[in-house]
């Protein structure tokens, strides 16, 4: 299995409307695009403050290495991103396998 794990800092000015919109899309993905089991996704919420201005995170599960390689330049992805990046300061995206 792979996890597909990244963290998000929205440009100012984004609604909370427009947060949710993306994680909706996002999770919207799961069942139009192959081995895509799962995602979480959440506001940070921890007293640490080691968010270094990233305040929403989220984590994708796929059945294979393969499977998340195919959704990277897959349709439905791409135009997920066309709604999401736009509005994003900066992002991290990091993978692993569990």
């Amino acid at each position: 299995m792979v996890r597909h794990y990244g963290m998000f800092q929205f440009k100012d000015g984004i609604t909370a409307i427009q947060v949710d919109e993306c994680f909706s899309e996002m999770k919207g993905m799961i069942g139009k695009i192959p081995g895509l089991l799962s995602m979480e996704h959440g506001p940070y919420e921890s007293a640490e403050g080691l968010n270094d201005g990233f305040t929403h995170g989220f984590i994708m599960s796929f059945d294979s290495a393969p499977s998340r390689d195919a959704y990277l330049p897959h349709p439905e992805h791409e135009r997920v991103k066309e709604i999401v990046v736009p509005r994003l300061e900066r992002v991290v995206v990091f993978d692993f396998e569990a």
